[in-house]
């Protein structure tokens, strides 16, 4: 796989390749949607030696795979459901991407299961936690994760002090990732195999011949320029967008899937008493709620609330930040408050409604299905972020079934970008550290972000070496990583390099506006923008914070939402 960097020249070539195909040379895959399981699908395909395209409406990840709860787990909920073939497949996909697929990115996490009562809790979630081991065993082969064990009252309060657990509990280990970083070093991987990757390009219609779907009718939201895209095959992975997508198709026959809203926030580490690694889960009267350490925060949620407003817009409400408070100062022994919260993000999962028809048009798995809505487009729904390979390993299948029925999906054995990483001598470190004037802790943060890529980033800062310094408004980042975002992470808005490259959407205070400027002006050489666009950029990413703060002080999805009609009517 060769190294492939997403700017602006990649992407304008791979537009200009998009639009020259034809009827005589069309893509084998054109996929729309570039979330996680678009991404996967891109991926799966390219390593077959397929043609293959994916389009993206807006940002890699901008949807639901950049606000999940970032956990990359077998399932414990599934569990009580009695559905062990899909806590089995969960936990051997987390175990590939915790030794094989992204090392560099996935690490594991030990999470405490508190008791509400001292027998009861103790037989019941023990026997779960056990079988939760043994189903992630594979003969012959190393455990990814240590196995569980029991922490009676003394020991719990040793190991996990801003718990308020008379009873004791349960601590057992499973695995969290950056999302978005996962989505977009999956893009960049297809990339490498071959595969031509747009975001801002939307699906305005979809070509027709006869009966059969022949492609699309896309647009570069950054131009305005419209162009046919002509693919034997068209998948959908757009999540929450599947309805309008198939409508616009014109598809009698399609996946119904309806959105649910789950919100996170975070609050400073010191807020509560816990261990490095070590996160808390209990339960709501609605959903699971997680206590996760991510950084200098702790990540909690989430909510499993309906959804009934425009899906391109979720947004949290004053409601979902007391909901999860509430739900965590159950647990915690120095209750959270508002004036706590540092940032906080909203995403909508994809429900999977029953499919009422099954056969060669229908591949039903557990919690996705694939179905052929027109001859020619497929889509794809439900289903959760750590199964995205097997999600899409059954879309390619499905989609060249019929022209390539002896294809087989090679995922299970190939590393994304950066996975090749080897952890560098002691001396090594200490001299890396050194010479750029960084502390053991932002080295570790770094090389946890890029893997064997941090070798590019070096490179940059070789070049430019203020580049080693802290991004003003955001000091635990490098100014490098600015950079890199625009060069090489496909970044084409400044908040696209802010929320989803640094993720400080939920990990400052200010959700990067002190650091809005400073990075623009970073950006600016790899992105062609002027003093003008500079500062367009940097007042539209301003307005959209202060927007998402504003509606996290109302009650309701429909206040939150009303939000967004007040402001495109004052634009």
């Amino acid at each position: 796989m060769r190294t492939a960097h997403l700017n602006p020249d990649s992407r304008r070539a791979a537009l200009r390749n998009l639009a020259r195909t034809s009827a005589a040379t069309p893509l084998d895959i054109l996929v729309v949607g570039g979330g996680i399981t678009g991404a996967g699908i891109a991926f799966d395909a390219a390593t077959r030696g397929l043609d293959v395209g994916i389009l993206e409406a807006r940002d890699w990840a901008s949807g639901t795979s950049s606000r999940s709860s970032k956990l990359v787990h077998g399932g414990l909920r599934y569990l009580e459901m009695l559905d062990f073939p899909l806590v089995a497949e969960a936990l051997h996909e987390r175990d590939l991407l915790l030794t094989r697929i992204a090392p560099h990115l996935v690490r594991p996490v030990s999470f405490v299961f508190p008791f509400e009562t001292l027998l009861a809790d103790r037989a019941y979630i023990g026997s779960g936690v056990t079988l939760y081991d043994v189903m992630a065993a594979r003969l012959g082969k190393r455990r990814a994760v240590p196995t569980h064990r029991h922490l009676g009252p003394g020991r719990l309060a040793e190991r996990f002090p801003g718990l308020a657990a008379e009873y004791g509990g349960i601590e057992y280990f499973d695995a969290q990732v950056d999302d978005a970083r996962l989505t977009q070093l999956l893009v960049r991987s297809a990339v490498g195999r071959g595969a031509l990757a747009a975001n801002y390009a939307s699906v305005v219609a979809y070509l027709h011949e006869d009966d059969q779907v022949v492609g699309v009718r896309a647009r570069d939201e950054e131009t305005g320029e419209e162009f046919a895209i002509r693919a034997h095959s068209t998948i959908l992975a757009t999540s929450v967008w599947t309805s309008q997508q198939q409508a616009a198709a014109g598809a009698e026959r399609g996946l119904r899937v309806l959105a649910s809203k789950g919100i996170h926030i975070t609050v400073p580490r010191e807020r509560i008493a816990g261990p490095p690694g070590t996160g808390v889960i209990t339960r709501t009267d609605t959903s699971v709620l997680f206590i996760i350490p991510w950084g200098e925060c702790w990540l909690i949620g989430t909510t499993d609330t309906p959804w009934h407003e425009d899906v391109s817009h979720p947004l949290v409400t004053a409601t979902d930040i007391d909901r999860v408070l509430s739900g965590a100062n159950a647990v915690l022994a120095d209750p959270l408050t508002r004036e706590d919260v540092v940032g906080a993000f909203a995403g909508l999962r994809p429900l999977l409604q029953p499919v009422a028809d099954t056969g060669d048009s229908t591949r039903i798995s557990r919690e996705h299905a694939v179905k052929e809505i027109a001859p020619g487009l497929s889509a794809i729904a439900g289903g959760k972020l750590t199964t995205y390979r097997v999600m899409a390993a059954d879309a390619v299948d499905f989609a060249v079934r019929k022209r390539f029925p002896r294809s087989r999906s090679r995922t299970e054995t190939e590393p994304l970008l950066g996975a090749e990483h080897v952890a560098l001598s002691a001396p090594r470190r200490e001299a890396l550290t050194t010479g750029y004037g960084w502390d053991e802790s932002r080295f570790e943060r770094l090389e946890g972000r890029y893997g064997s890529l941090l070798a590019d980033l070096l490179d940059l800062i070789d070049d430019r070496p203020g580049l080693a310094s802290p991004l003003p408004g955001a000091e635990h980042c490098v100014q490098a990583e600015v950079v890199y975002a625009a060069r090489s992470e496909g970044a084409v808005h400044l908040e696209d390099v802010l929320h989803r490259r640094l993720r400080l959407e939920f990990e400052v205070a200010d959700r990067g506006v002190a650091a809005a400027r400073a990075a623009a002006e970073l950006a600016a050489g790899e992105l062609g923008w002027d003093d003008a666009r500079i500062t367009a950029e940097v007042d539209r990413f301003t307005a959209d914070v202060e927007l998402r703060r504003r509606a996290e002080t109302v009650a309701t999805d429909a206040e939150a939402v009303a939000l967004l009609t007040t402001r495109a009517g004052t634009a």
